[in-house]
C-alpha cells in the first residue's frame, strides 16, 4: 500500500491561524477563571481586550478555506497542479 497523504500538506497559514485561534481561546479561558494572563489595570477593559482578541482570531482562523480533511487537501493539490488554484 502507498500512503498518499503526504501529497497534499497542510498550508502553513493554516496551522498558524489555527494556533492563534487556540491561543485565543485559551486566553479567554482563563480570563473567565479570573486568571489573568494579559495584564490590564481595569477589569472591564481586560474583559473587551479577550474578548476581541478571541473573537478576531476566530474569524481570521476559518474565514479562510481550511483544508482540514485529507480529501479536502488532496483536491486543493489536484487544484494547484493543474494550475487551476
Amino acid at each position: 500500500m502507498t500512503n498518499k497523504q503526504h501529497s497534499a500538506p497542510f498550508e502553513k497559514m493554516m496551522i498558524v491561524r489555527t494556533v492563534v485561534l487556540l491561543i485565543a481561546w485559551l486566553n479567554q479561558y482563563l480570563v473567565m477563571k479570573g486568571k489573568s494572563p494579559i495584564q490590564f489595570k481595569d477589569e472591564d477593559v481586560e474583559l473587551a481586550v479577550t474578548f476581541g482578541f478571541a473573537f478576531l482570531a476566530s474569524i481570521w482562523a476559518w474565514w479562510k478555506n481550511n483544508d482540514v480533511r485529507y480529501k479536502a487537501r488532496r483536491n486543493t493539490q489536484h487544484l494547484r497542479n493543474n494550475g487551476l488554484k
